[in-house]
C-alpha cells in the first residue's frame, strides 16, 4: 500500500510527535508498504512563533497539491494542523479524497498562556479542522473523553511505544552527581510546568534534559539545577537509565512519551495525576501519581527497577503501527483530471 503521511513536524526536530511519526514510517517499511513524507523540508518556511525549532510552511497549497498528485496514494494520514496539514486537508475535501488525522498536542492549552486566546475558540477550531476526518487518532481514553466532550467524532485509538533496542535498563547510575538524580526531559517551555520540578524541596540533584525559550530564565532562577541541553539516542538514553527518578510535572500533555522511554530504562516515574500520566503510569509498581509531586518523587525512590522495565514492556511500536495501518481509509483512486499529464 502506498501511505502518505503529511505533517509539519519532522526530522531534526526533537518531541514526541516527530519519535511517533519517525517509528510508525519505519515499522510500515519494514512490513513492506510504500511510505511518502510530506514534512517542511523543500517548502519555504518561517519559525512557528515562541517554538522557532518547528518551521512553518509558507503558503504551501499549490506544492501539496501538486506533491500529493504525483504520489497517488491509496491511504492519507495529516498529522497535524499546521500549514501542510491544512493545505493537505483542503486539498482531500475539495476532491473528496477519504483521510485521517491524529490529535498529538492540546494546542489551546499552549496557546492560550502565550496567547490568551479562549479555549473555546481554539477547540471550535480544531473540531472544524478534523471534521472531515474518517477517524481522528489519540493516544489515549482521557484524550477521547475530552474530546468527545467538547463534540469532536469518529475518535480512534492510536496508542504509543518505545524502542526497547536503545532504552533499557542497566546497573549504571550518575557516580559524579549527589544522588539521588531526578531527571526531567523535554522541551524547556512553559507548557511544561518545569517550575513545579525545580522549585521542589529534594536531596541530591536535578537534571532538565532539553532545550526551548525558558532555559536561560530558568537556569537563572534555579542554579542548584543541572541543565544539559537536548539529547538523543544512545545519549538520552544513558540519562534515563542512571537516573534514580523520572519526575513529569506536565499537565497538559496529551500522552508523555518520555514516561515510556524512563520506565523501559527500569527508571519509576514521578507525576501529577492528570491526562498522559493516568493512561500511562496504570500500575503503581511503576510510578507514583500525585498531587503532592515532591511526595510522589520520594516514594518512587522505593520501586523496584526491575518491575518498572517490565510494566514498560506492554508498550511496542510494532502494536501501534498496527494500530494506525486498521484504522486507514482508502483515499479513492483519483479523478482523471488530477492526474498529471504524461
Amino acid at each position: 500500500m502506498r501511505i502518505l503521511l503529511v505533517t509539519d513536524a519532522w526530522a531534526p526536530q526533537v518531541n514526541g510527535v516527530v519519535v511517533t511519526l519517525e517509528n510508525t514510517v519505519r515499522s510500515l517499511r519494514r512490513w513492506g508498504h510504500e511510505v511518502a513524507v510530506i514534512s517542511p523540508e523543500g517548502f519555504r518556511t518561517l519559525p512557528m512563533p515562541t517554538y522557532p525549532e518547528i518551521p512553518l510552511a509558507v503558503f504551501p497549497g499549490a506544492q501539496v497539491a501538486r506533491r500529493i498528485r504525483e504520489i497517488a496514494p491509496d491511504a492519507i494520514h495529516i498529522a497535524t494542523e499546521g500549514p501542510l496539514g491544512a493545505a493537505a486537508r483542503a486539498f482531500c475535501v475539495k476532491h473528496r479524497l477519504g483521510f485521517t488525522t491524529a490529535y498529538h498536542t492540546c494546542f489551546p492549552e499552549y496557546v492560550k498562556p502565550r496567547f490568551g486566546m479562549p479555549l473555546a475558540i481554539t477547540y471550535a477550531w480544531l473540531r472544524r479542522f478534523h471534521a472531515p476526518s474518517s477517524a481522528v487518532l489519540v493516544a489515549t481514553p482521557t484524550i477521547r473523553a475530552m474530546l468527545e466532550a467538547r463534540g469532536f467524532r469518529n475518535i480512534a485509538a492510536w496508542s504509543r511505544g518505545v524502542d526497547n533496542e536503545l532504552f533499557t535498563p542497566g546497573e549504571d547510575r550518575f557516580a559524579e552527581l549527589p544522588r539521588p538524580v531526578f531527571l526531567s526531559v523535554g522541551r524547556v517551555a512553559v507548557e511544561k510546568n518545569l517550575p513545579a520540578f525545580l522549585g521542589l524541596d529534594l536531596p541530591g540533584t536535578k537534571i532538565v534534559v532539553g532545550d526551548g525559550p525558558q532555559r536561560k530564565a530558568l537556569q537563572a532562577r534555579y542554579p542548584e539545577a543541572v541543565f544539559v541541553g537536548a539529547k538523543r539516542g544512545a545519549e538520552l538514553a544513558s540519562y534515563f537509565r542512571r537516573a534514580d527518578v523520572f519526575v513529569f510535572p506536565s499537565r497538559t500533555d496529551t500522552f508523555g512519551l518520555v514516561l515510556v522511554e524512563a520506565m523501559a530504562c527500569g527508571t519509576p516515574v514521578a507525576a501529577f495525576p492528570v491526562r498522559g500520566p493516568v493512561d500511562v503510569v496504570t500500575d503503581p509498581c511503576a510510578g507514583v501519581l500525585d498531587e503532592d509531586l515532591g511526595a510522589a518523587a520520594l516514594r518512587a525512590l522505593r520501586l523496584d527497577r526491575a518491575k518498572v522495565a517490565r510494566f514498560a514492556e506492554r508498550y511496542t511500536w510494532e502494536h501501534c503501527t498496527r494500530q494506525f495501518v486498521s484504522h486507514l481509509v482508502p483515499a479513492r483512486r483519483f479523478e482523471e483530471p488530477l492526474v498529471r499529464a504524461a
